[in-house]
Parts: structure tokens; C-alpha cells; sequence
């Protein structure tokens, strides 16, 4: 049977296609808190660092400043439309119910590039850590990264249960070595000397005391994408509203939660590890394994191997949880077919998409070989992990820019869909986070070192765009955002109390 709207067809399905797409509640405001932070936690120990080779210390703070605003921005935008459209589609959802098919599917689309680069990143620089470790000669990178790959999707298929406790528990792992490294730090910093030795000419700046911002406020804009890097994929949360208990009640908790311990993190991180003697803010600007290189500095180079292995478990808590979402974001696609069907179809008795998962993976592998293989396998971290990282901040920021007009939309023609949860914020935290994204967006664009790998991914929407043009319009689904966004969805959340049936109604 076929529905039409517009230019958009709709099969509607049987029961037995939503049997085979089934997920099972597990998810408490603890698990949620643990999805968020564990998500962002491997950008205080990797990535942020290579935007002080930009801007300097005070250009990278500034810049941090600017960040942790869109995204407390963002987030409460996220936590108020979350609770009243709870479905795994996140993004997507938000967008379907507020500008349509095709601004769903855009939104979706640039999550989705977000969430197939975001785990490349990581465990890109897992394979510089574990390289460092076992000097391994960096011909075999792809081989380390094929192994977290296969190890940490193969987790991720087993259940959700095991899933979300091994979340918790690495996330909890990964914030006591940040402790452990903060109160380590303390007594052997001079931030003056260390943290401001580069020079106007981005050169280092022996004995320091160089300029605050050596690169003027240019060099701080600059320096964004990396400071995004610090709260990159808290918005991941909603993707886990089919899976948890009480989606209206624990989403806004863990979110806001979630952030609260991200800007404390990242303060921390960014003042103690520049400041450290021996360290210094224009090495950290080179490094790929920047709080190794502080541990290192701190306890001399003989435990360096132990202490890579330690600093290794931030990297891991992100790569499994985003690998999580990443599932769950193709998944919820795949359901509502803008995405080939077949990628939704989920374990038979685990009950998790494991279809999603791997294809995530695959294609995130295939693009970090082609970058490999393109950039050269002589390049350092900074170009090849600065490369991926870029491409998925671009993804990210544009699906910021469609989630905060969502919420606008949202707010101005569905104010009759029942909100558990209001921002405090309103409209205007959703304009500052879209101008913050915008800027961001824009010195991405004129950094020419990353432009190459944004015009890829700006190649992999028009793709995308097109796909959906000629095939995907005709072959949607009445998933439950299709149904929600087209039936008046704000009846059916007052009918529920904010929640809607795992099916459409029939």
C-alpha cells in the first residue's frame, strides 16, 4: 500500500517489517549521562590540540569559550524537542516533523557524516597511541584500525545491556585518568613559559612569555573546528530515546548532566596540558598523543609505554559509544527509507542493528584508507587525523545549523506538541548557536590544509541528494517519525504522555 504526499511516496508496511527492526529498553539517566560524555571524552585526550598551532593558547581558549556556548545552545534546544519527539531518529526526526521529507533526510545526511567520521578520527589516533606503544612502523596504521573496528562493533552487536555497561564503565575509566592527570599536573606547570611560547610568527617562542593571542582574534576563530572537538557528538543522546526507560524524564537530565561534565573536563585540559614544563602549547600543537606527551613530561619518558596504555582508555570509551550511535543513526534512516531498507533490519534475538553498524564501519575504513593512501603514509597526525577531524566537524556543524532551525520551527508552528522540557534559552539559544556554526563553518573553508577532504564531503552530499532525488522519495516508510511528523504527532504525545508507540498505529 502507498500513501503520497507531495512529491514523496510512502509504502506502509506490516507489522513483521517493524518485528525485524525491533530494539529493547535498557537506557536509565546514568546510561544516558555515560552515552554523552563517553561519546565526546576522547576529544580532551586527542584532536583539540592542533588548534593551538592556529591560534595559540588564548586564540584555542578563546575559541573554546565560543564553542562551549553553541553547543550549551544546542543542547538545550536537543533537550527540550527530544522528550516530545522521542524516537531514535534525533536529527532527522527533529527536522521530518519540521520542515519535511527533504529537510529530514539533509538533516539526517549531514548527522550521518558526522557519525561515520567521528569514530575514523578516533580510532585513527588509537592507532598513533597504539603505534607509539609497540613502534610499529606506520605502513601497518590500518591494521590497528581494522582491529578496533572489528573489536568494538562486535561489542556494540552483542546486546544493549552489555553495550551501555561497558559505556558506563570505560567513561567512568576515562574521567579518573583525566583526574589523575589534572592532579598530577598542578604542581609542575608555569603557564607563562610553557603555554605561551609561540610567537607572532607561529613559531616557537623559546623562554615563552609570547602573546596571548599570537595570531590575533583571526587565529581564534580559526581555531574552532578543533575546539568543537571538546563536545563533539553530546547531541548523540537522542539517538538512544527507542532504548531508553523514560525518554521524557531521563533525556534532559543526562544531557544537561553530560555537558556540565564536559566543560569542567575541557577547562581543565586546556590550561593544564599547555602549561606543563616540557610540554608547551606549540608541541601540543604538532602532537598526536597529547596527554601522553603530559603524563610523559610529568613521570619521565621510562613509563611512557604504561602510560600510553592508560591514556588509551578516553580514545576507546568514544569509539565504542560512537559506534553506538552510529548504528542507531543509520538505523533510523534505514527504517523510514531514505536509506536502503535492508541496512535497518536488526538481530534476530540481540535485538541491535547490527546490519547499520557494520556498513558504518565499513565505509568509515574505506574512506581513512583512501586518505591514507591519497595524503601519503609519510604524513603526520596532524594532516591526516586534522583532516578527518575536519570533515567531521563540517558534517556536524551544518546538522547543528538544521537542529536549532528545528527547534525554532518547532517552537513557532507545533507549540501545541507536549514539551516535558523547556529550554530556558528559547528561540535566541537556537540563533546563537546557528551564527556560531555558520562562523565555524566558514573558517573550515578557508583553511586550506583541510579543504580538500570538506569538498569530499560536500561530493558525498550531493550523492546522497541525488540518490534521494531519483530513488529514496518513492520508497519511504511509514516509520514512526513519518507517522508522528504527517498525523498530527502533537496529539499522539498528549495521548502518551510525550511518548509514542515502538510502531505505527494500523
Amino acid at each position: 500500500m502507498q500513501r503520497q504526499s507531495s512529491n514523496i511516496q510512502y509504502r506502509q508496511q506490516d507489522a513483521s517489517y517493524f518485528e525485524q527492526r525491533g530494539l529493547s529498553r535498557y537506557a536509565g539517566p546514568w546510561s544516558l549521562w555515560a552515552l554523552g560524555v563517553g561519546a565526546v571524552i576522547s576529544g580532551h585526550y586527542s584532536g583539540w590540540n592542533l588548534g593551538l598551532s592556529l591560534g595559540g593558547w588564548g586564540g584555542m581558549a578563546i575559541a573554546t569559550v565560543l564553542i562551549a556556548i553553541m553547543y550549551l545552545g544546542l543542547t538545550f534546544c536537543i533537550a527540550e524537542m527530544s522528550p516530545a519527539l522521542p524516537h531514535t531518529g534525533a536529527a532527522y526526526s527533529f527536522a521530518r516533523s519540521s520542515m519535511g521529507p527533504w529537510g529530514g533526510f539533509i538533516t539526517g545526511l549531514c548527522e550521518n557524516v558526522e557519525y561515520i567520521l567521528t569514530p575514523a578520527v578516533i580510532v585513527f589516533f588509537i592507532g598513533s597511541y597504539l603505534g607509539s606503544i609497540f613502534e610499529t612502523p606506520a605502513a601497518i596504521q590500518p591494521l590497528w584500525w581494522g582491529i578496533g573496528y572489528i573489536l568494538f562493533v562486535g561489542l556494540n552487536i552483542v546486546g544493549v545491556e552489555l553495550s551501555f555497561k561497558v559505556t558506563l564503565t570505560v567513561t567512568l575509566l576515562a574521567l579518573a585518568v583525566l583526574v589523575v592527570f589534572w592532579i598530577s599536573a598542578i604542581p609542575n606547570i608555569d603557564f607563562s613559559v610553557w603555554a605561551l611560547n609561540i610567537g607572532s610568527d607561529g613559531e616557537l617562542l623559546e623562554g615563552g612569555g609570547g602573546p596571548f593571542l599570537p595570531m590575533g582574534i583571526g587565529g581564534a576563530l580559526a581555531a574552532m573546528p578543533f575546539a568543537v572537538w571538546l563536545f563533539l557528538a553530546i547531541e548523540q543522546l537522542p539517538l538512544a530515546a527507542e532504548e531508553a526507560v523514560d525518554p521524557k524524564r531521563d533525556m534532559p537530565k543526562g544531557i544537561i548532566l553530560g555537558m556540565i561534565t564536559l566543560i569542567v573536563s575541557a577547562s581543565m585540559v586546556l590550561f593544564l596540558n599547555p602549561s606543563l614544563v616540557g610540554v608547551g602549547a606549540y608541541a601540543l600543537g604538532q602532537s598526536g598523543e597529547p596527554l601522553l606527551d603530559g603524563f610523559t613530561a610529568i613521570y619521565g619518558s621510562g613509563l611512557a609505554k604504561v602510560l600510553a596504555l592508560v591514556a588509551i582508555i578516553g580514545l576507546i570509551s568514544s569509539f565504542h559509544t560512537i559506534i553506538f550511535a552510529q548504528g542507531r543513526q543509520i538505523y533510523s534512516l534505514s527504517r523510514a527509507g531514505y536509506f536502503p531498507t535492508w541496512l535497518s533490519v536488526t538481530h534476530g534475538t540481540r535485538k541491535t542493528p547490527h546490519v547499520a553498524m557494520i556498513a558504518g564501519a565499513c565505509l568509515g575504513l574505506v574512506i581513512m584508507l583512501v586518505l591514507f593512501v591519497g595524503l601519503g603514509i609519510d604524513q603526520g597526525s596532524a594532516v591526516i587525523g586534522g583532516t578527518l577531524l575536519n570533515m567531521a566537524v563540517f558534517g556536524a556543524m551544518c546538522s547543528y545549523i538544521a537542529q536549532a532551525a528545528s527547534f525554532i520551527l518547532l517552537r513557532r508552528n507545533r507549540a501545541d506538541i507536549a514539551r516535558p522540557y523547556r529550554s530556558p534559552f528559547g528561540e535566541p539559544g537556537a540563533w546563537v548557536t546557528i551564527v556560531i556554526a555558520l562562523v565555524t563553518l566558514f573558517f573550515q573553508l578557508s583553511d586550506p590544509t583541510y579543504r580538500v577532504g570538506i569538498l569530499g564531503v560536500i561530493v558525498w552530499f550531493a550523492v546522497a541528494i541525488a540518490y534521494f532525488a531519483i530513488v529514496g522519495r518513492h520508497r519511504l516508510i511509514l516509520s514512526p517519525e513519518e507517522e508522528f511528523a504527517m498525523e498530527r504527532g502533537e496529539k499522539i504525545g498528549e495521548k502518551s504522555g510525550g511518548t509514542v508507540p515502538a510502531t505505527p498505529k494500523r
